[in-house]
């Protein structure tokens, strides 16, 4: 149990190491590409939209 505590201890140890070598996005950054990804999103939201609706479209005149 107390080996068990050791590598715990250890492991965080380590993680707190590893978060100070982390490079944190600045606010700016954060907001450049929250955009990227919603339109992203919205962008292939609306190409599967409109694809949906092109092929539901054929197939309604396929069955007719």
């Amino acid at each position: 149990m107390i080996k068990f505590i050791n590598r715990v201890i250890t492991f965080l140890h380590q993680v707190k190491v590893e978060l100070k070598r982390v490079r944190w996005p600045s606010q700016k950054e954060i907001r450049k590409l929250t955009l990227v990804v919603i339109l992203s999103i919205l962008s292939l939201g609306l190409y599967i939209g409109i694809l949906d609706t092109a092929l539901t479209k054929l197939i309604e005149l396929g069955i007719k």
